[in-house]
């Protein structure tokens, strides 16, 4: 199981094929639509016999000739098309389907950043209504309306990204749900590293879910940890700026882009966009101001000539292993249990191709020496976030906002 996840992420990441692309129109479609819009080869019935690698190739919306979805994508707060969480984990729905013949649909839940856990579960009922045979829900938002529906629907697989295991009212593990998890200090370590050894002394986080978001955390803890290292090894000291203001709904706002011009102006240098469609918001902010970006989730420099780099997570390649697990027929293995993964899946890094390495010093075969630490575990990054404030930073002034 892990050897097949680690051949298929390494695949990925070396064909950098985590790359995002199309429009965010889909923001506002009406999800009543989607049947009535057709696509080429994408019918039930074609199957397709060619490896599909780019996702940005297969349609976001297709038409099954019987009218039912055999997998199904519930997203997480933010628009589909975001270049990042939510666009990530469709892309292994999109993936999956094409290469295997079947039919997909997305279900956005009702009321955009302020959906409820009614509209979500409305949104994982409407997907099993629709013969769902795996519904994939990201973020752990969805955690209230999953358990819900895993309960009132046990013949159901859900596989739950960036999850966790779920139980019932009664403590009983629901075996009908996958939690799927990154360890996303080591990308966040990584890309704080790098920044710092390529000569940023002036460093910004800005991050989503307002602090809550487990994952997120793990993201800003390992990208100071990172900084902090180099700035120890090169004898400087650095200055960071950390947030989570105007993040808690994960998208753009005139408020953030404020914040991060007024930050580019007086002081960072490179901020981490850790946020789904904040990035928007920090990038137009960049550019405005001759600032620096780092990405999250996928490689992102395809997006702005600002993206120095990203901090990705293999989301399109770890949906493609669960969601494979139901169909053949192993879902048992993975079902109940919380599966997370780090660089010994794979399944975290920085983009190295050409035209995403956009450091000026700082070396591929550096990078590659310190992922291999991280690999053998002569270098172990912490998870533990709620140490963020309390550690005594050697080389690294934060300033928590």
């Amino acid at each position: 199981m892990k050897k097949f996840l680690a051949l298929v992420l390494t695949l990925a990441m070396a064909l950098s094929l985590v790359a995002c692309g199309g429009t965010t129109d889909d923001q506002t479609e009406d999800q009543d639509n989607q049947d009535q819009q057709t696509t080429e080869d994408q019918d039930t019935g074609d199957t397709q016999t060619e490896a599909v690698t780019d996702p940005d190739e297969i349609p976001d919306t297709m038409t099954s000739e019987d009218g039912k979805y055999q997998i199904a994508f519930v997203t997480d707060v933010g628009q589909l098309k975001d270049k990042s969480f939510n666009q990530g984990t469709f892309d292994g729905v999109k993936l999956y389907a094409a290469a295997n013949g079947l039919s997909y649909k997305y279900y956005q839940p009702a009321n955009g950043s302020e959906a409820t856990d009614d509209d979500r579960y409305d949104a994982m009922k409407a997907a099993v209504d629709g013969g769902a045979e795996v519904v994939v829900c990201a973020g752990y938002l969805q955690e209230a309306a999953l358990k819900r529906a895993a309960m009132e629907f046990p013949d159901t697989p859900f596989v739950f990204i960036d999850g966790y295991p779920l139980s019932d009212d009664e403590g009983n593990t629901l075996t009908n749900v996958a939690g799927i998890s990154f360890q996303e200090e080591q990308a966040g370590y990584l890309a704080g590293y790098a920044a710092v050894k390529d000569g940023f002394t002036k460093l910004g986080f800005s991050g989503g879910g307002g602090g809550s978001n487990d994952a997120c955390c793990r993201f800003g803890y390992g990208y100071v940890q990172g900084a902090n290292a180099a700035a120890e090894e090169l004898g400087v000291t650095v200055d960071m700026n950390y947030s989570w203001e105007y993040g808690a709904t994960f998208s753009a706002s005139t408020e953030l882009q404020t914040m991060i011009s007024g930050w580019y102006a007086n002081g960072p240098e490179i901020v981490f966009a850790c946020g789904g469609a904040m990035f928007q918001s920090i990038v137009a902010a960049a550019s405005a101001n001759d600032g620096y970006v780092i990405g999250v989730d996928v490689d992102q420099s395809g997006e702005s000539d600002y993206v120095v780099t990203s901090a990705m997570k293999g989301l399109s390649d770890a949906v493609q292993w669960a969601v494979g697990h139901v169909y053949e027929d192993t879902f048992s293995e993975i079902g109940g249990t919380g599966t997370s993964l780090g660089v010994k899946d794979n399944a975290v890094a920085l983009p190295t191709a050409e035209e995403s390495w956009r450091f000026e010093t700082f070396t591929v075969e550096e990078y590659e020496d310190l992922y291999q630490q991280m690999l053998d575990g002569t270098l172990v990054v912490d998870n533990d976030f709620s140490k963020l404030e309390t550690t005594d930073w050697s080389n690294v002034n934060l300033n928590v906002i």
